[in-house]
């Protein structure tokens, strides 16, 4: 992370704990909910299968940028399957750079070729050993590792949703992020469980010994993208919800923290560790802080 990136992100945090406002710093823009995959725990894959037009996704970008947002995250659906007239998804993380924004990241299944070395991060949907992970997201760990083997540059993160199938292969996954030059760390998330995937939500105790066994990995050195003083409010839940510094865009409505927002009762079962990280953070606890800085200036 570039020095002025970092002071600007850090003047961010320190005025809106000391102001207590509410104002947004990262920002995901929905390119599309189409996708090649139908993975057993999503449930906002290809409801329209619109692709949005590339003048309807500047403007979103304009409008965020001109918000204060400035961590921006493509997401889908496929993000890869995006174009239009000739534009690919790299035009999308060329334009957000040069409209102003100091990190944009892109997530992806990884079942495409990862040719996008203008993103800061992508991440890249790994959910278990390849048993395991298949019988969530279909036949796909193969082609996903063999893509991350030529992958253009060093800039991928696996990204997994820990469930009640894959919840045993926490270790396997760290182990082929190590294994891998081009992978920097592994992001985990809690499953979410949305009205129609809630069979695969986590108990408290289970969720409890998934964070000890992150604990352990972390203390052996794996790299893991997340933070550990977060982990019992995760447990728990008990992290402010929602996270005003986070939005959402989808084809031009505008929701604060996620998509899941609009679900009664779901804020409370919330899995992604990003939102417990950041609702913590702006809400200025010490512990958070510290080891966001180091882990942000480790891996991005």
């Amino acid at each position: 992370m570039k020095p002025s990136t970092l002071i600007r992100l850090g003047w961010f945090g320190i005025s809106t704990i000391l102001f207590r406002r509410k104002k947004a710093i990262l920002g995901t823009i929905i390119l599309t909910d189409r996708c090649n995959l139908h993975c057993m725990h999503c449930s906002v894959n290809n409801l329209t299968s619109v692709i949005y037009p590339y003048s309807a996704i500047r403007e979103e970008m304009l409008l965020l940028y001109r918000q204060g947002i400035r961590i921006l995250f493509f997401c889908g659906g496929e993000t890869f399957l995006w174009e239009d007239s000739g534009r690919t998804l790299r035009d999308l993380v060329t334009e957000a750079k040069k409209i102003g924004f100091l990190i944009v990241n892109v997530v992806t299944n990884g079942t495409y070729p990862l040719d996008l070395p203008e993103a800061d991060l992508i991440l890249l949907s790994l959910d278990g050993d390849e048993a395991r992970h298949n019988a969530i997201r279909g036949d796909t760990y193969r082609t996903i590792l063999e893509n991350v083997a030529r992958a253009s540059s060093d800039n991928l993160c696996f990204y997994m949703a820990i469930n009640r199938i894959n919840k045993g292969s926490i270790r396997a996954v760290c182990e082929t992020a190590r294994e891998q030059n081009t992978v920097r760390a592994v992001s985990f998330n809690f499953h979410t469980p949305y009205p129609d995937t809630a069979g695969l939500a986590l108990s408290r105790e289970e969720k409890r010994a998934c964070c000890d066994e992150l604990r352990i990995l972390m203390a052996e050195g794996y790299p893991i993208f997340n933070l550990k003083s977060a982990f019992p409010h995760l447990i728990d839940n008990s992290f402010p919800t929602p996270c005003y510094q986070c939005i959402v865009m989808e084809n031009g409505k505008q929701s604060v923290c996620g998509r899941c927002i609009d679900v009664p009762g779901l804020c409370d079962q919330c899995g992604y560790f990003f939102a417990a990280e950041y609702s913590l953070l702006f809400r200025g606890n010490l512990r958070v802080a510290a080891e966001m800085l180091h882990t942000y200036l480790k891996y991005i």
